[in-house]
């Protein structure tokens, strides 16, 4: 029995095969695994807990290597062929290396900081939130629900959950994660971010599409319900990727926003560094930069760092909308809100453009995936899970962004922002800096007329920066060995200029660098890559830190020697 019809469904979807869209049946994996990284420079000093991959047919051969190395067995995972084993640092190399295991993953106890596992806060079903705090059913009272606008989510990925499985709600554009090449994981959410904030953006399990401001009570239904997702995956089930993944995503999307029937006019950025350097230079904030000239409004998560943090990259570009989280404390009323004290305000200079709710949202659930398996009491039925951060603050503004769209079609970006950010609340007691306009609402914005004079003048970027200095002290590793440098992931030289706005014509994207028989015989600072398949399998492990993510997840957190440090916000 295949695993879509052990979970009693086979989702359908669209996917991209050399530039052609085409209807696909996608395979559910259960992706039990939850990569994590113990403290690599105290690693040989005590045992590591992994889960082992075993090869078809070798579970009891590979169990009985470990056990020759000294190692004990653990737990039996049968539905992804694989057991649970502590062995020695010393032995996870010798161990790797065995034709009877497939991949050994770190399998430490990680907190996904953000979701949401205790009582702390009220927590704050998406049905209220889109109904009562953003007043979104004005736009479907009118008869706008977001159609024939098209959101790109760059993330882990989307399972077409219930929720998710309207015909042709999912176009699935190319799998840039490291699990691209598992048939089994392409294209689907194995970490579970990227299937939340799809529900908050567009779910919708509503059989009409004629909605109002009861559809809510009778269903999941999410800001701009008929609108269509455009899955572009980055992230595997660690949360894992690189800049240049992103920044190859954002490009794909760019060139392909106007093709084979997409109209992709929203682009749902839930990724950030802390890089520093200016994002006159930065080339991922000048990626953001040059899809918002080409007529895609960019949100992007402010960070999950705390107050007194500035904006994660690439949301100090200042012509994208930068979102922050508030707290809708569990009520319809907006009175009561308060400020997350997770969210990131940023520096004078550069500071979020708006508030939207962020805290304890209750949205879609990904079956399987690392922050299913990993906390549990997160969910809140069959169907449902609750998470915290600015990941889902910004979803929230994407689904507006496509109501507006789907009603003035014409609209700029630099319109789209300026008419949320004038018809957003201030919040008390909160300064400017942390809340920009304030908090979303869109009670007025439906008869606002549209800005004539709402042309942003900041500098625009050239992205001839460092690719490295856009990582910040985020970064990748394989067998021990970072990716640094002006490199990406296939170990090909960066060149600043290659991504010019003057290279982003439409001919930038060539599908095929990112195919599989590309991927090997690249090296990195002398780790080749040559033979090896760019499955997770090959993926032992990640210092890339979970606070690069701003989403629900990544709350806060950090990389240090000793792991991921606890301090969640749900």
């Amino acid at each position: 029995m295949n695993t879509s019809e052990q979970f009693g469904f086979m989702p359908m979807g669209l996917s991209w095969d050399g530039g052609r869209r085409v209807a696909t049946v996608v395979a559910f994996m259960v992706a039990l695994t939850l990569i994590a990284i113990p403290g690599m420079a105290n690693a040989s000093e005590s045992p590591i807990s992994v889960i082992v991959e075993a090869a078809a047919g070798e579970v009891t051969a590979a169990q009985a290597a470990v056990e020759a190395a000294g190692g004990t067995v653990g737990q039996n995972l049968d539905i992804i062929n694989s057991f649970e084993a502590t062995v020695s640092f010393d032995d996870f190399a010798s161990l790797t290396a065995l034709d009877v295991v497939v991949s050994l993953t770190p399998n430490s106890s990680v907190q996904l900081l953000g979701w949401d596992t205790s009582p702390g806060h009220l927590r704050n079903d998406v049905g209220t939130v889109v109904g009562k705090v953003l007043d979104a059913d004005r736009f479907w009272n009118a008869g706008y629900t977001g159609e024939g606008i098209d959101i790109a989510l760059i993330d882990s990925g989307v399972l077409p959950v219930e929720g998710l499985r309207f015909e042709d709600k999912i176009v699935y554009g190319p799998d840039l994660s490291f699990e691209s090449q598992s048939p089994t994981l392409a294209n689907l959410d194995t970490y579970g971010h990227g299937t939340h904030m799809a529900g908050i953006i567009a779910g919708n399990d509503l059989s009409s599409q004629y909605l109002s401001s009861q559809s809510t009570k009778r269903g999941f239904v999410g800001v701009a319900p008929m609108s269509r997702i455009v899955s572009v995956k980055v992230a595997d089930a660690g949360g894992n990727t690189d800049v240049s993944q992103v920044i190859a995503a954002i490009d794909w999307v760019v060139e392909h926003r106007n093709t084979d029937g997409l109209n992709i006019r929203v682009l749902n950025l839930s990724f950030g560094t802390d890089a520093t350097q200016s994002y006159l230079l930065d080339p991922l904030a000048h990626a953001a930069e040059v899809a918002w000239e080409h007529g895609v409004v960019v949100v992007v998560a402010a960070g999950n760092d705390g107050n007194s943090a500035v904006l994660r990259n690439p949301a100090l570009n200042p012509f994208v909308i930068a979102v922050g989280s508030a707290d809708p404390n569990g009520s319809a009323r907006t009175a009561d809100d308060s400020f997350s004290d997770f969210s990131n305000c940023g520096t004078t200079a550069r500071h979020v453009d708006i508030l939207a709710p962020g805290q304890s949202i209750i949205s879609l659930r990904a079956p399987g995936s690392a922050a299913d398996v990993d906390f549990p009491t997160a969910r809140v039925s069959d169907q449902l899970f609750v998470g915290s951060g600015t990941s889902q603050a910004a979803a929230f503004v994407s689904g507006a962004a496509a109501l507006l769209l789907s009603q003035r079609p014409d609209l700029t970006p630099d319109q789209v922002k300026a008419l949320l950010t004038d018809s957003a609340v201030p919040m008390s007691g909160v300064s400017t800096l942390c809340q920009g306009a304030g908090l979303i609402n869109l009670t007025d914005v439906v008869t606002a007329p549209t800005p004539l004079f709402a042309t942003q003048t900041f500098a625009s970027s050239t992205g001839l920066g460092s690719l490295e200095g856009a990582r910040g002290s985020m970064h990748v590793t394989m067998d021990g060995v970072l990716l640094i440098g002006e490199q990406d992931i296939f170990g090909n030289t960066w060149t600043g200029s290659s991504w010019s706005g003057s290279s982003w014509s439409g001919s930038s994207w060539a599908g095929s660098s990112w195919s599989g028989s590309s991927w090997s015989g690249s090296s990195w600072s002398g780790s080749s890559w040559s033979g090896s398949s760019w499955s997770a399998n090959v993926w032992t492990g990640s210092s890339w830190s979970g606070s690069s993510w701003s989403g629900s997840s990544w709350s806060g957190s950090s990389w240090s020697a000793s792991g991921w440090l606890s301090s969640g916000h749900a």
